[in-house]
Order: structure tokens, then sequence, then C-alpha cells
């Protein structure tokens, strides 16, 4: 049986108006459709926004691509859909190729795509592909948003002057905590080395909401997580949701007198909700990645793989090539930007492996409760990142993986 999603979606959505169609980006003859389904509304200004944008930025680049969409697939805007029904009518409509763009669709997008061989499927974030257990139409790419988060850390510490950043986290799963532990691996980094700071006394909080963003009667409510948080001293609100309120709300304190400032995340646009108080932008660039998928499957070359886009680390923004982006905010001064920029030259140098390069993902660090996650000196490998667990190499199967943790030193739930 499929999980629940949405709104009971009637198959004739050409009546109900369930899907939507984009316009067409040429009136060429080879036409290709392809879907894309969103777990929020596609002007969240977040997670839901940048996938949808790059399905625009496809019709603009790959001739006869053309974009069927349906937004708010989830279990408060459409409590009766499943993911079987949407599929269903997408590819009615002639979509060749789908894209879930939530870990919340992973298990449903493996059963479905077995019942339609001739459609290829892509769910973001999900790693079936990396185990081989994926059905042979199906792939999953996923940004390292890693790196992201860990500018924003650094960003963070470098503005703070209580010592306290506060981190509004979604659900609990392994794609939070290690982007949570990212964020906080950059911050202590940068508290020792450019502000002179012990980064034991570096307080970061973490308070998760339960979902990807606000489902009133269900989830915490992000701006009352927010402003608890200020509250209680924290003056960098860092976001991990797919929507904005920690930067609404920071701005609102900003606008009586306190001196605050936030980070939001996802959409490259974000700071614009309170720009004079935004740290920057960490963020997806789902375009490159969506354009190359859609020529190769319309191609017939594409081969259905697990896919971690790093940054182009010649130009982390380079709107044409890079996976994952950071854009400064207004709230950053010159010095702080000329800080930053020395940090993800640190960074883009490590990961290409160059000498002296910076690595944050080495031991010692060990998890919540204690235990090594690496030893001295040690280099985590990819899944141990992926998954935020020791045992992840010697693991032949996801389910024989610790569950993910946060690393010591964070304050917050891992469980």
């Amino acid at each position: 049986m499929f999980k629940k999603l949405g709104v009971l979606f009637v198959l004739v959505a050409v009546v109900l108006g369930g899907v939507a169609v984009s316009p067409r980006a040429s009136a060429q003859d080879d036409e290709f459709i392809f879907g894309v389904i969103l777990v929020g509304p596609k002007d969240d200004r977040g997670w839901s926004q940048a996938h949808y944008d790059a399905g625009l930025y496809v019709q603009e680049n790959v001739p006869g691509a053309r974009m069927i969409e349906l937004e708010s697939l989830n279990s408060a805007d459409r409590p009766e859909t499943t993911l079987d029904q949407v599929v269903e009518d997408m590819v009615a409509q002639g979509a060749q190729l789908i894209l879930t763009t939530s870990a919340d669709f992973e298990v449903d997008t493996t059963v479905v795509a077995e019942f339609y061989p001739d459609v290829t499927f892509v769910n973001i974030s999900g790693d079936d592909a990396l185990w081989g257990i994926a059905p042979d139409n199906l792939g999953n790419i996923m940004g390292k948003m890693e790196y992201g988060k860990m500018i924003a850390g650094c960003a963070a510490a470098l503005k703070t002057e209580t010592g306290k950043l506060g981190y509004v986290g979604p659900l609990i799963d392994p794609e939070t905590t290690r982007l949570t532990n990212s964020v906080y691996l950059g911050a202590r980094y940068c508290y020792e080395n450019y502000r002179g700071m012990d980064p034991d006394t570096l307080q970061f909080q973490v308070t998760w909401i339960g979902f990807w963003f606000n489902i009133p009667g269900v989830t915490l409510d992000p701006t009352e997580v927010s402003n608890s948080m200020l509250d209680s001293g924290v003056d960098v609100l860092i976001s991990g949701i797919d929507t904005t309120e920690a930067i609404v709300v920071a701005g609102q304190r900003a606008a009586e007198g306190n001196a605050v400032w936030a980070i939001p995340y996802d959409y490259e646009g974000a700071c614009e909700e309170s720009p004079d108080i935004c740290l920057g932008v960490p963020y997806f660039h789902w375009g490159p990645a969506y354009v190359e998928l859609v020529t190769q499957v319309k191609e017939g070359t594409y081969e259905p793989s697990w896919d971690w886009n790093g940054p182009d680390w010649s130009d982390i923004n380079n709107p044409e090539t890079t996976a994952v982006g950071y854009v400064y905010g207004d709230g950053l001064t010159d010095d702080e930007k000329a800080t930053l920029d020395e940090f993800i030259a640190g960074l883009a140098a490590g990961a290409l492996g160059e000498e002296g390069g910076l690595n944050l993902f080495v031991g010692p660090l060990n998890l919540q409760d204690g235990t090594v996650f690496l030893e001295e000196g040690e280099v985590a490998t990819e899944k141990q990142i992926w998954y935020m667990a020791a045992n992840a190499d010697e693991a032949t199967s996801p389910d024989e993986i610790s569950p993910p943790q946060l690393l010591e030193g964070i304050q917050g739930a891992s469980q």
C-alpha cells in the first residue's frame, strides 16, 4: 500500500487542475515532457521553489522540453493523494521522465518506478541506486550541501557576539543530521581559527520542528521556535527547513533594535526576505544537473546512478555549472566576506585534493553519545558522511547502518 500524501487526486487532471502544465519552451516537433513532483509550494522561497525554477531552467535550455508539475504533495495539503496517482496522470500526459523531489517520496518512488519500466525516474536525495536496490529505471541525485552549510556555520561564527548559535531543523534523518553537523564543524573551525576563540565555548542549539515545513497541529511552529531561540540569547539563527520563518523572525527582531542575524536555506533569493540582517544563503542550484539529465534521457543515453554533485570550485555561484552555491548577504562586512573567501578557498583545495586544503570531516570526532565517529587523523568516507555513522562502510545494506547522530558538543536531539 502506498503512503497517503495529499487531497484525493483525480486522474482527469485537465478537468480538476491537479497537475499544472507549464508553457512550452519551443515549438519543436520532438517535444520532451518531464514531470516534477514537489513536496511543498512552488513559490516557498526554499526547497520546492529551487526545484521548480530548475524545471523552468530546463525549458529555457533544452529545445522541446516541457515541464508538468504537482506542488504540495504532503500529508497536510493533499492527505488522500498517493504518489502512484500523480505518476499515473503524468505518464498519461506523456511524461518520459519524472523527478520526485523529496526524501519523503523515496520509498514510494522505488515501488512506482517498477510499474513504468519505459519511464525514467529520479528521486532527489535518496540512495537506492547507491546500494543497487533501485529498479533499472531509477536514479538518485543530491547536491553536496555539506559545503554550503560549512560556509553558513563559518559566517555565523564570524558574526556572533553572544557565542550562541541556533539551528531550526526539520525532521531527523541522515541528510538533516549530516547538514547540521556540517554547520557545526564550519562554525567551530572559524570561531577558533579566525576569531581566536575557544571552540568549546561556542554554543550550538538545534531544535527539530518535525517536518520540512510548518504543518499546524502536527509540527512545532518554526516562528515560535525562532523566537524562543532568540529569547535564549542566540544572536544568529540558521535555517535547515524549507521555508523562511527564521529570517523573517530575525528581521522582525532587528527592526525592534536587536542585534540579531539570520542565514536562510535552499533558495538563492532567500535573503530578500530581510536583506540587511542576512549573512548569506547556502542554496541548491539544480538547473545544470536537470539539463544534463533531461538531455540524456531525451537522447536515450542516461544510465541511472547515484550522483552527489558538488560545487563548481572555480566559481561556486556559476549558474551554468554549480550544484551548490553560497550568496553573501548584506549583513556581512567586507572583512567578513574576505574571511569567508579564504575559508571557501580552503574547502575548495581540500575537495580537489590539493596540499594544504581544508577537510573538516577528519578525526578525532565523537558522536553525541560519546562513541567514536572518526579516530585521530581518520578522514571520513562518503558513506560515513552520508549516513553520519562510523560503520557505514562495513554495512552491506542500509538496514545495517547505525542510526545517524549529531556530533558531540551540539545541543539537541539525535533521535
